[in-house]
């Protein structure tokens, strides 16, 4: 399966995910609770998810750092503040808060499941090839970083 490690930019894979969970809601009864609370909590889930993901952009702006998930082996700088403090993967976390937003507003139990896919997919193909060009692009310091903070919360 390494064929598919860093092949699909998350933003792509973030649209192709939110148009099947919209197909899915198209298909799949609501889910009842979700009904009444859901865009309350999507509203909350959507902002937070857009804060978190900016707060990453941000911070690896002001380090200098490459933004790009396809090429971590050409990141400049290693980032820990801000809101690397409590995530390694702000972005990806924004994504993943966006996306079960998206499920939430449609009221789609189906969507919760696919925005789980989503994380996994991520996290196999995404997140964890970057771990291992960031350990040999920063070997003394990410190793202590992997320690301190945890993959997504």
């Amino acid at each position: 399966m390494k064929s598919l490690e860093l092949r699909i930019p998350p933003l792509v894979l973030l649209l192709v995910f939110g148009i099947a969970v919209g197909a899915a809601a198209a298909y799949v009864p609501p889910v009842s609770g979700l009904m009444a609370s859901g865009k309350w909590l999507a509203v909350i889930l959507m902002l937070s998810g857009i804060g978190v993901a900016w707060g990453g952009v941000v911070s690896f702006k002001r380090a200098q750092t490459t933004v790009n998930p396809m090429t971590p082996d050409a990141s400049s700088a290693l980032v820990t503040s801000g809101v690397y403090r409590v995530t390694r993967n702000p972005m990806y976390l924004g994504f993943l808060l966006m996306l079960l937003a998206w499920s939430c507003w449609l009221a789609s139990g189906a969507g919760i499941m696919l925005s789980v896919g989503f994380a996994w997919y991520l996290t196999q193909f995404q997140i964890k090839p970057e771990e291992r060009m960031l350990e040999k692009v920063f070997p003394d310091s990410y190793p202590q970083y992997l320690q301190q903070v945890r993959r997504w919360l």
